[in-house]
């Protein structure tokens, strides 16, 4: 029998999600850009995510800033699915040429900055309507500028905050810090189909 073909990309809930295999991320590879700070795959807590999302449609999501965003499928989704103008926000410039090309197999196009959690201000995060964030929070020195960043986006008027994870002990602590000060739920979600992640995502309705 012949040998089956790597599996290239994998769709969920309308997007397109490219694995190591697929020859846009395999060309980026080539041009020696490798990302340092665990961007080097689809997370899947993003898929958690996505899938809040669509079945949760927000109000206000004109203009959305994904945080930590890695290869950005979050971000794109948003893009593609809620029509929303969207920043991408990485302390690691190398994740961009990686989005970039997720962005183009999707069909959208995305913003790109590189910011660590705790050089976005207040002004900056006032000019968004949702924070996304996937996977940020997977280290004891993470907590605090996560909960921090959370903090400034409330101050700033930000709607719609939803950060998703697999329930990391790191995150849980980020999460109970922002239930005691703004009222943070914490929901319970998992998903099915081509992707499948279980774990939470804490949500601040700034209304």
């Amino acid at each position: 029998m012949p040998a089956s073909k790597p599996v290239i990309a994998r769709k969920f809930r309308g997007v397109s999600i490219p694995t190591s295999s697929h020859p846009s991320i395999r060309k980026v590879r080539r041009q020696g850009t490798v990302p340092s700070i665990h961007g080097n795959k689809f997370w899947k807590s993003s898929a958690l995510l996505i899938d809040y999302l669509k079945k949760h449609p927000p109000e206000h999501c004109k203009r959305v800033i994904d945080v930590g965003c890695g290869w950005g499928i979050g971000g794109i989704w948003c893009a593609k699915k809620l029509g929303a103008k969207v920043t991408a926000v990485d302390a690691d410039p190398d994740v961009f040429p990686y989005l970039h090309e997720v962005a183009a197999i999707n069909g959208v196009e995305v913003k790109t900055l590189a910011r660590r959690f705790e050089q976005l201000t207040v002004k900056q995060l006032s000019k968004y309507d949702m924070l996304i964030a996937a996977d940020i929070c997977f280290w004891d020195e993470l907590v605090k500028p996560v909960t921090n960043m959370v903090n400034r986006a409330v101050k700033a008027g930000v709607k719609h905050i939803y950060i998703a994870d697999p329930e990391r002990s790191t995150f849980l602590e980020m999460a109970e810090r922002c239930a005691d000060r703004h009222c943070a739920d914490l929901i319970e979600w998992k998903t099915r189909g081509n992707v499948e992640a279980r774990g939470a995502i804490m949500a601040i309705e700034n209304a």
